[in-house]
């Protein structure tokens, strides 16, 4: 599943953490983990990269606003959206205040949840918050920027920010030359694999210390992957 999100769920009901982790990855668009405490979700997001979570208000061990300070006080930047089984707005206001980027209310359809992840993920994309790692840089594809470990800056154009963002999301698979093309370019019939090597090779000139011999943005056999 290339170019997934990975998306972490906390909730203790077990239902609907099984439901919703079998539609998301449905989608194709997700890799799913779930948990069901507050201390577990905050040890995840410690030990993994996840690119958003979805937490329930009411958790076995602790208040799910309490483990949104803590995950923001632990440096954790991509979107939470909590959950919770009541619509008052005193509630509303105390999970933003935690922390948390969005509020939807039990029951919900699971096209608004869906529809709501995804306007959080492009709204963190092009924030500065968004803070990836690439090689031995910084990458902030809401800036188009690379930074390397001396603290030069390296500024990208908006395609080369769209291939490198799509591969970082495919983590250590490769990705299709079509595959990329459709993503960063839609399914525009004048744009070619030509397109699409040129930018690899300006990308290249611009990240890798020998660009003929690459070490980051790696060739593979029908495509193109990053490595750590």
């Amino acid at each position: 599943m290339p170019g997934a999100y990975q998306l972490l769920i906390v909730d203790d009901e077990a239902d609907l953490r099984d439901t919703l982790s079998e539609q998301l990855e449905l989608t194709g668009d997700f890799r799913v983990s779930a948990v069901d405490t507050a201390a577990r979700a905050i040890e995840a997001v410690r030990g993994e990269r996840f690119d958003i979570v979805v937490m329930d208000v009411g958790l076995p061990d602790a208040d799910g606003r309490q483990a949104v300070r803590d995950m923001r006080r632990g440096g954790f930047r991509a979107p939470i959206l909590m959950l919770t089984g009541h619509a008052e707005d005193a509630d509303t206001i105390q999970g933003l205040e935690a922390g948390a980027n969005d509020y939807i209310v039990k029951p919900f359809r699971f096209a608004v949840l869906l529809a709501r992840i995804r306007a959080q993920l492009r709204q963190h994309e092009a924030s500065e918050d968004a803070v990836l790692t690439v090689g031995q840089y910084t990458f902030r594809p809401g800036a188009k920027l690379l930074v390397d470990a001396k603290g030069a800056r390296l500024k990208l154009t908006e395609k080369e920010t769209a291939i490198l963002r799509f591969l970082y999301r495919a983590e250590d698979q490769v990705v299709a030359r079509e595959t990329l093309l459709a993503e960063v370019w839609g399914y525009n019939a004048s744009v070619t694999t030509h397109t699409l090597e040129t930018h690899i090779y300006r990308l290249r000139q611009k990240i890798e210390e020998d660009p003929s011999n690459a070490r980051i943005l790696v060739t593979e056999p029908g495509g193109y992957k990053l490595v750590p």
